[in-house]
């Protein structure tokens, strides 16, 4: 038996036993009480909400934290890529400590033991200290990052600005880091679908509902309103979630050929 033949068997028997599984499941879901407790009346109602406050506030702390995490990220890499020791040493540690903490520690002590701690919180309650804290996560992410893009730019760039009389600063603010954003849009991209779907962590730290993202609208509704005790906002919700990031999935896969192309 040809090769070719042999691995189109493999495949298609691969296909079969998915094509059971769906079917076994298919079948074994009780669709009566998924239509009870996912399908309730007032489902209409939910939408209004879950998208004019939901999905606008999603949004907008997901802009200010990739945002101002951008910035953070950018200043910490250049700190880790810095000939002196303390800059190298105290961006290592806060990169180190970001990443090894879940983003809900971070969101939670920003929202809670920083207030009990210092006698402050961030402007805009608990939303606000709920964005420090992922802006604080992003920017550890986002470093090493930027980190890695800044190191691909090849060598002979940075001595081909050097032989123009550029000096250090110019041909890295003007030479290496816009290459270096060339190469690193697509795990960026990759960076902010995570903190849209992170903002959803913002529930835990008390934010009023009138400026809830879209998690936060969602448990409103699943303990108030004509769906109450039933999982339709949560659907509501997730179909949301959908909608927003894997537009930004297909761009980073497309980002990603792209770049393979170009090389």
């Amino acid at each position: 038996m040809k090769r070719s033949t042999q691995r189109r068997l493999r495949q298609g028997g691969l296909y079969a036993v998915l094509l059971g599984v769906i079917l076994y499941l298919a079948f074994s879901v009780d669709w009566e009480n998924v239509r009870n407790s996912f399908w309730a009346e007032g489902l209409s109602g939910n939408w209004h909400d879950l998208i004019v406050v939901g999905v606008r506030h999603t949004v907008i702390y997901t802009l200010i934290a990739f945002s101002c995490g951008l910035v953070l990220a950018l200043l910490l890499a250049l700190m880790k890529l810095s000939p002196a020791f303390a800059y190298r040493w105290i961006a290592t540690a806060y990169i180190e400590l970001f990443r090894g903490l879940p983003a809900l520690v971070t969101i939670i002590f920003m929202a809670f033991a920083v207030p009990i701690a210092f006698h402050w919180r961030p402007p805009g309650g608990g939303a606000g200290a709920g964005v420090v804290g992922l802006i604080l996560v992003a920017g550890a992410y986002m470093a090493e990052t930027i980190r890695a893009g800044i190191q691909a730019v090849p060598t002979g760039q940075v001595e081909a600005a050097h032989s123009l009389g550029m000096n250090g600063f110019h041909t890295m603010t003007a030479v290496v880091i816009p290459q270096a954003f060339r190469i690193v849009i697509p795990p960026l991209t990759n960076e902010l679908v995570a903190l849209i779907k992170d903002t959803s962590l913002l529930s835990v730290a008390g934010v009023a509902l009138g400026g809830g993202e879209l998690t936060t609208v969602t448990q409103n509704f699943m303990t108030d309103g004509p769906t109450a005790g039933t999982g339709t906002s949560l659907t509501q919700a997730a179909l949301l979630y959908l909608v927003i990031t894997l537009p930004l999935t297909q761009l980073v896969a497309w980002l990603e050929r792209r770049q393979r192309r170009a090389r």
